[in-house]
């Protein structure tokens, strides 16, 4: 599982250096994964400093730093 979740982290970290900014919704969209593992991806890229979340009423936004 860690592998897969790796790899999903790489896929999102790809896909927002190409288009910018994107929100929860959207990336969840654009990665051919299941919920659990774009949340655990973006978790891990959080805690290597990869990514800034906002969170704007029910609204998510990811970007890279």
């Amino acid at each position: 599982m860690i592998v897969k979740i790796g790899e999903t982290a790489g896929q999102i970290w790809h896909f927002l250096n190409q288009v910018g900014e994107s929100s929860l919704t959207q990336i969840k969209k654009e990665i051919d994964a299941d919920d659990f593992l774009i949340t655990a991806a973006i978790g891990w890229l959080a805690r290597e400093n990869k990514v800034k979340i906002d969170r704007s009423g029910r609204k998510i936004n990811i970007s890279l730093f």
